[in-house]
């Protein structure tokens, strides 16, 4: 029994960003004119696994008790790259797709280093690097334009056995390849213990510096997968400014709502990833139930606000951060 309470008390964040989710995606599922059909869930699905990508890239830094503002700019970067890589034969593809992700872990592993061995606060460094990867996605793509292997695309963006939608189903996979592998290795458990207490997780003798390099690699790797898919579902590449931005403070909002705590040490993608669909899911509720254009940042912005607002309610009972796993 006290086993069980433990695991709810743990899981208590993502639990709860998947209470909201189902229950927003049942009332936009009901108010839909086409209501619950494969094409709306495949559509829902497709927007949502953008964000969730980049949520899981923003997760892994935030665990460190860092945040990673250029997850945003490494998505639209690698959004860029892959319009002019991602084309041609299978094998031409194959190398195009590689060529991408191992941008993106470059990326990555640059913020790492320059956090580890520069000692620079995570929230300048990438502010800079942001910068310097969207002057680079500018550079590749000054317009709007290119184009993607489409038999690719359409099959990872598609419906298995005309149901399922593929997006998904490559989501589930990266969490099983990714996620849970780091979760419980030594890394993974060093980044745990350094975004909780990282003097006490030296004195312990814990690879601290390689598993912060890691999880700031593996975020990089995380949001150009996002740009793939980015690229799969418009069929271009386009260096966006706004998009980048809007996906990096969304992906902090989703984080928070997933019970990732902002000081480090707590929460899970997974958690992160019901938070991405469920935040995605407040601006199909507000596609059906024709919110005005004009006030829908206004209203996103509150969500944001509050979002955020929740990760600091719990820390006004705790005295230190071991209260956090009692």
């Amino acid at each position: 029994m006290k086993e069980w309470r433990f695991w709810v008390a743990e899981q208590r964040g993502t639990l709860l960003a998947l209470g909201i989710f189902i229950v927003m995606f049942i009332i936009y599922t009901s108010n839909h004119p086409a209501g619950l059909t494969a094409n709306v869930v495949q559509t829902a699905s497709n927007k949502g696994v953008l964000l969730a990508f980049v949520a899981m890239a923003q997760t892994l830094v935030v665990l460190t008790a860092g945040i990673d503002l250029s997850v945003g700019m490494i998505f639209i970067l690698t959004n860029c790259l892959a319009s002019w890589l991602v084309v041609g034969t299978g094998i031409e593809t194959a190398l195009g797709v590689t060529a991408v992700l191992a941008s993106g872990a470059l990326c990555g592993a640059i913020n790492g280093a320059i956090v580890i061995f520069g000692r620079l606060q995570p929230i300048v460094t990438t502010i800079a690097t942001g910068a310097v990867y969207f002057g680079v996605a500018l550079l590749l793509r000054p317009f709007p334009g290119g184009s993607v292997n489409e038999d690719l695309a359409d099959a990872l963006t598609g419906r298995l056995f005309g149901v399922v939608p593929a997006s998904l189903v490559t989501l589930l996979a990266v969490v099983l390849i990714v996620w849970v592998p780091f979760s419980r290795s030594v890394l993974g458990r060093a980044a745990y213990a350094s975004g909780s207490s990282e003097v006490a997780a030296y004195m312990s003798g814990m690879p601290i510096r390689r598993a912060k390099f890691a999880a700031y690699t593996l975020a990089g790797t995380l949001a150009a997968i996002g740009g793939l898919f980015l690229t799969f579902f418009t069929y271009t590449g386009e260096a966006a400014y706004a998009s980048g931005n809007a996906y990096t403070l969304f992906s902090i909002a989703a984080v928070v709502l997933g019970g990732v705590s902002l000081y480090g040490g707590r929460g899970s993608a997974i958690g992160a990833i019901f938070g991405a669909l469920a935040f995605r899911t407040i601006g199909d509720l507000l596609f059906v139930f024709d919110f005005d254009p004009l006030w829908q940042p206004l209203f996103q912005g509150v969500v944001l606000l509050f979002a955020v607002s929740l990760g600091a309610f719990g820390l006004f009972r705790v005295r230190n951060k071991l209260e956090w796993f009692q």
